[in-house]
């Protein structure tokens, strides 16, 4: 019985996680590239890169081909913490990140809908911290995928 539980909860929370929408935009640049001018719109925003996980040198170090792919992790406290306040969990979705891949020879630069992450966590999509992480994600990938 506990199993059976424990696997309907799973999976409810599976497929919470799965219902968040990505904002998905394809870039005239490489992933590398693509990811350097995120990196840089973040920094020259004052916020902070956490972490650039390069996937497809990971999968390589275990003899397995992917094609490029980095995930990074970004944000800022500043912004972050209050939002917290309303609603703590979303700090399993915190601080944000954005994945650039490659897939039919195009790059593209993926980031979950910050107000269908919010909504998972009880945040009201009119929040004000809300808006402004909604505002600050366009702004940056828009910088990133600029010609």
């Amino acid at each position: 019985m506990r199993t059976i539980l424990l696997s309907t909860l799973a999976l409810i929370v599976t497929a919470g996680i799965a219902s968040a929408e990505m904002v998905r935009l394809e870039s005239p640049h490489s992933v590398a590239v693509t990811m350097d001018r995120l990196a840089a719109a973040v920094d020259g925003a004052g916020a902070k890169v956490f972490a650039r996980i390069d996937h497809q040198a990971g999968a390589k170090s275990v003899d397995v081909d992917l094609p490029a792919s980095t995930v990074m992790f970004f944000g800022s406290p500043k912004i972050g913490a209050p939002i917290m306040q309303d609603g703590i969990t979303i700090g399993l979705d915190l601080p944000l990140r954005a994945l650039a891949y490659e897939e039919g020879g195009k790059v593209w630069l993926v980031y979950h809908d910050p107000t269908e992450m919010a909504a998972q966590h009880g945040i009201a999509a009119d929040h004000p911290v809300l808006q402004k992480i909604k505002g600050a994600l366009g702004k940056l990938t828009g910088k990133a995928i600029a010609p």
